[in-house]
C-alpha cells in the first residue's frame, strides 16, 4: 500500500478517536472550571503534573522498545509482547506498594497531609495506565486502529459520565445522609477528589477492555530479550524524564515561587485551564504520533524512506500552522470553554499553541536517533531543553507568573528543535524542505500579526469572525496552490509503485 496513504488512513482513525475523546474530555474543563474554584483546579493541575512525570518513569521507554523489537524479523512478536508486559506489571505493582506503605509521609511531603486519598488514587491510576501501555501498543502494532480508538473513546466517555455524576449528585446526597458509608471515601462538599476517583474507575475500565489482548497471547518471559530492550529503552527513559520536566515542571514547582501557597494554587489554576485551550494542537501532535511512530519504524528500511520522512515533516508543519491560526484567530470563542474567572490568562494561548507545534517538529526529528539506535543522544537533546525550562521558570515566574511559564515551553522546545536537527543531520541526514517549512511558518505568523493589528479597530464579533475566516481561507489557498499538486503527484506515484 502507498505509505503516505497508509499513514494518512491510520492518522485519520487515530485522529478521529483522539479528537472526539479529547474534545469530550475537554468539555470537562468548561465544567470543572465552573464547579471548582481556581485553587481547587490548581490542585488538579499540580497532581497531573506529577502524574505525567511519573508515567514516563513507570513505562521507562518500553513502548518504543516494544515497537522496535516486535518489528524485527528475527524476533517473535508474542515473546516481545509478553516480556515487556510482564516487566511493566512487576514494576507497576512495586510502585503502588511503595506508595501505599509510605502514604502518610509522601502525602505530607507533597503538601497534602489531609488528602492522602488523592495520593493513593493517583498511584493506582499510574500503576494501571503504565501496565496497559503495552497492550495498547500491541493494538497499534497490529494496526487495529479501530479497536484502539474504540477503547480510548469508551474510557473517556466513562470518565466524563462518572465525573459529572459525582459532582452533580454526590454533594446533595451526602449532605442528606450524614451516616452514609460513602463519607469514608467521598467529601460531602464539592472536591477535586471526585476527579481522581472518576479517573481511577475509567483506568479500571480500560484494563477490563484490554483483558482479551492481554490473555490472548501465551505468556513467556525472556530475560535476555528484556536486557536488550532495556539497553535500548532506558536511554529513552532518561531522555523522557527531562522532556516531561520541560512540559510539567512549572506545574509541580509553581507554588514554590509564591510566598502565599493559596495564591500560587489560584494562579496555577488559571494557567492550567488556559494552557488546555491549546488542546487542538496537542490533539494533532498526539494523533500524528500514534500513527507516525509505527509507520516510521516499519518504513525505515525502504530505499525512499528519507525523502518520505522529509515530505511528512513539511505537511505536518502546514497542518500545524493552520491549527495555530484556527485557534489564535478565534481565541474569543475558545475562551468560552473556561469559567469567567479563569479567562484573564487567555494571552498565553497563542504561545502554548506555537510551543506545541515546535514539540511536534521535535517528535518528527526524534526519529533519527530512534531509527539509528543512537538513543543516548536523546538525553543531550532533552537536557538542553530542560536547562532552558528551569532558567526561564526560576528567573521569570516570580515576576511574570504563568506568562513566564508559557514562554518557557516555547524557548525550551525551540532549543531542543535546533539541537536535534543539527545532530540528526550528522548521524541520519534527511534533506528537509527548509525553504517551504520556513515559508509556512512565516506566512502563519504574518497572518496572526495582521489579525492582531486589526484588533485595534472595533470590528465586533461578526467582523472578527469574518476577518478570521478570510485569513484562514487565504492560508489554505496558498498551501493548496503551492504544495497541493506536489502532494497529489506524490500520492499517485506511490500508489502506482504499490
Amino acid at each position: 500500500m502507498n505509505p503516505l496513504k497508509r499513514l494518512a488512513g491510520d492518522t485519520a482513525i487515530y485522529g478521529f478517536s483522539t479528537i472526539v475523546a479529547r474534545l469530550i474530555n475537554y468539555l470537562l474543563v468548561a465544567y470543572h472550571t465552573r464547579v471548582l474554584d481556581r485553587a481547587q483546579y490548581g490542585v488538579f493541575t499540580e497532581f497531573y503534573g506529577y502524574a505525567t512525570f511519573l508515567l514516563v518513569l513507570l513505562t521507562y521507554g518500553m513502548e518504543t522498545g516494544f515497537f522496535r523489537f516486535a518489528s524485527r524479523s528475527n524476533q517473535r512478536p508474542n515473546t516481545v509482547f509478553s516480556t515487556s508486559m510482564l516487566s511493566l506489571l512487576t514494576t507497576s505493582i512495586l510502585f503502588f506498594g511503595a506508595v501505599a506503605l509510605n502514604l502518610s509521609g509522601l502525602s505530607a511531603w507533597m503538601g497534602y497531609p489531609d488528602n492522602r486519598s488523592y495520593v493513593l488514587q493517583m498511584a493506582a491510576i499510574l500503576a494501571i495506565d503504565a501496565f496497559t501501555a503495552i497492550p495498547f501498543a500491541r493494538l497499534r502494532l497490529l494496526r487495529k486502529a479501530k479497536t484502539f480508538a474504540l477503547f480510548k473513546l469508551l474510557n473517556v466517555l466513562f470518565y466524563v459520565l462518572v465525573s459529572v455524576l459525582f459532582f452533580t449528585f454526590l454533594p446533595p446526597y451526602l449532605a442528606q445522609r450524614p451516616n452514609s458509608l460513602l463519607l469514608r471515601f467521598f467529601s460531602p462538599e464539592v472536591s477535586v477528589g471526585y476527579i481522581f476517583t472518576a479517573n481511577l474507575l475509567s483506568s479500571l475500565l480500560s484494563l477490563a477492555l484490554l483483558l482479551p489482548v492481554i490473555l490472548g497471547v501465551k505468556l513467556s518471559f525472556s530475560p535476555a530479550l528484556l536486557k536488550k530492550m532495556l539497553v535500548y529503552s532506558l536511554p529513552l527513559l532518561v531522555a523522557g524524564l527531562p522532556g516531561i520536566a520541560n512540559d510539567y515542571l512549572d506545574r509541580v514547582l509553581f507554588r514554590h515561587f509564591y510566598a502565599d501557597p493559596s495564591l500560587a494554587l489560584d494562579q496555577l489554576g488559571v494557567y492550567g485551564a488556559n494552557a488546555k485551550l491549546a488542546v487542538l494542537m496537542v490533539l494533532f501532535v498526539q494523533m500524528f504520533r500514534y500513527a507516525a511512530e509505527p509507520f516510521f519504524f516499519s518504513y525505515a528500511e525502504k530505499t525512499d524512506a528519507r525523502p518520505i520522512f522529509a515530505q511528512v515533516m513539511k505537511y505536518f508543519v502546514i497542518c500545524a500552522m493552520f491549527i495555530f491560526l484556527l485557534v489564535s484567530l478565534n481565541i474569543d470563542i475558545f475562551a468560552l470553554f473556561t469559567g469567567k474567572s479563569f479567562r484573564e490568562g487567555i494571552g498565553i494561548v497563542p504561545v502554548m499553541l506555537f510551543a506545541n507545534l515546535l514539540l511536534g517538529v521535535v517528535f518528527n526529528l526524534s526519529m533519527w536517533y530512534k531509527l539509528s539506535e543512537k538513543t543516548k543522544y536523546a538525553v543531550y537533546i532533552t537536557l538542553s531543553g530542560v536547562v532552558v525550562t528551569v532558567l526561564v521558570n526560576v528567573i521569570f515566574i516570580p515576576r511574570y507568573g504563568y506568562h513566564a511559564a508559557a514562554w518557557a515551553h516555547f524557548f525550551s522546545y525551540a532549543v531542543m528543535l535546533l539541537v536535534s536537527y543539527v545532530m540528526g543531520q550528522k548521524f541520519y541526514p534527511i534533506r528537509y524542505d527548509l525553504k517551504a517549512i520556513g515559508f509556512y511558518v512565516f506566512a502563519g505568523l504574518a497572518i496572526y500579526a495582521i489579525f492582531a493589528c486589526c484588533q485595534r479597530f472595533d470590528l465586533g464579533f461578526a467582523g472578527k469572525t469574518a476577518l478570521s475566516a478570510a485569513l484562514l481561507f487565504a492560508y489554505l489557498a496558498v498551501a493548496i496552490l503551492r504544495d497541493g499538486k506536489g502532494l497529489i503527484r506524490a500520492y499517485r506515484q506511490r500508489s502506482a509503485g504499490g
